[in-house]
């Protein structure tokens, strides 16, 4: 079946894009709340408020640094509920986008906003709608700009946990690769492979439609190629690719799901306080693994989907057939993605970990279901 599919209102995959924000701003209010990386240039952020400001549009800017947690999500909703702005503009990577996301949530929101969220509260539904939100996304990785989801850190819980609603999808998404030149290479390949997982796993999961079939079999081939070209230096075509990935991926996990992976690093995420990115890539090979394991001699389709996704990679990175997962876990190694126990985790902690790892959303949708035992191998593996 095709099934629905969700995604922003409008979107633009340019390069160049971007410089068309002050015109679609103007189409959605007069108010805006910029929320921006910190570490963002401000050679590339002061056009934004010029043109902006050009357009007639009042705007008031707020600093993301890091990763959100609930408390420095109230205190942005704090900083800028005086301002009263009536659109949310988000000009970062995955992190700022989702604490825009969140702000623009959660500003027209009454009475205790912990009771929105799931997990640590009751994911009880949104009654106000969410402002409408501008995504402009300065990294390839998370997709974030298409996503319906703001992921939201609790350090006391050691918990990341989502704020969901449907209408907190983006109502426009200006994806201009420009705006990823120069990222540095740490953070483009561990968001790099944070977008390889991301239309690996909605593939591979149970809930895919083939509207999500089809932008995750343009995306993977693209994926490692553009990566190793990024491995190795600055290219813009590399760049173009990796910028249409995140952004499929996005789409992908917002209409199908994910899986053991993101089982993983959600809570692994919160545990360790460990970049999303990074802790993705160093999982994906051992779940591939394991999840091809546990499927054994079987002959479905899911198991030809396995035979796909390990030829693409085996190809992009010069594998011998049947050797692709392997060869993800050595250019993993090659792209300096630091192993599980650098990130902090020690094997005392692994009953906890694959504890939260089966309770997550994300796991819901593994094409198989995963004994402790085979949960535990992915951890030893990537230790």
């Amino acid at each position: 079946m095709f099934g629905a599919l969700l995604t922003p209102e409008r979107l633009s995959l340019t390069r160049g894009c971007s410089a068309a924000l002050p015109r679609e701003a103007a189409s959605f209010g007069t108010r805006a709340a910029l929320v921006h990386s910190a570490s963002l240039p401000k050679a590339r952020l002061h056009p934004m408020f010029d043109g902006l400001t050009a357009a007639g549009i009042t705007v008031q800017g707020y600093a993301s640094s890091g990763e959100p947690d609930f408390a420095g999500l109230t205190a942005a909703l704090h900083h800028l509920k005086p301002f009263d702005p009536d659109l949310v503009i988000a000009v970062g990577g995955g992190a700022t986008i989702d604490l825009a996301k969140a702000i623009a949530a959660l500003l027209p929101a009454t009475g205790d906003l912990l009771r929105h969220f799931e997990i640590v509260g009751a994911g009880a539904p949104l009654e106000a709608a969410p402002l409408p939100m501008i995504a402009l996304p300065t990294t390839a990785g998370t997709g974030a700009e298409a996503t319906k989801n703001a992921v939201i850190a609790f350090p006391d819980h050691r918990l990341k946990v989502s704020l969901r609603d449907d209408r907190m999808i983006p109502r426009l998404a200006l994806v201009d690769p420009a705006l990823t030149d120069g990222c540095p290479r740490s953070v483009t390949l561990a968001s790099g492979f944070d977008a390889l997982t991301q239309v690996i796993e909605p593939y591979l999961c149970a809930r895919a439609t083939a509207l999500t079939d089809a932008l995750c079999r343009d995306a993977i081939p693209r994926a490692i190629p553009a990566l190793r070209r990024l491995k190795e230096g600055e290219d813009p075509q590399a760049r173009d690719e990796m910028a249409r990935v995140s952004l499929f991926g996005g789409i992908a996990l917002a209409n199908a799901g994910l899986g053991a992976v993101h089982g993983f690093a959600g809570p692994l995420g919160g545990q360790l306080g460990a970049a999303h990115g990074a802790l993705c890539g160093r999982l994906l090979p051992e779940v591939l693994i394991e999840n091809r394991a546990a499927l054994g001699a079987d002959q479905s389709a899911m198991a030809a989907r396995f035979g796909e996704v390990d030829h693409w990679l085996a190809e992009g990175l010069g594998a011998e057939a049947g050797a692709g997962f392997s060869a993800l876990r050595a250019f993993a190694d090659a792209c300096g993605l630091p192993r599980l126990a650098a990130l902090g985790l020690r094997s005392e902690a692994f009953a906890e970990a694959i504890r939260a790892a089966k309770s997550a959303s994300s796991m819901r949708a593994n094409p198989v279901v995963l004994s402790d035992a085979a949960l535990e191998a992915i951890l030893i593996r990537a230790l």
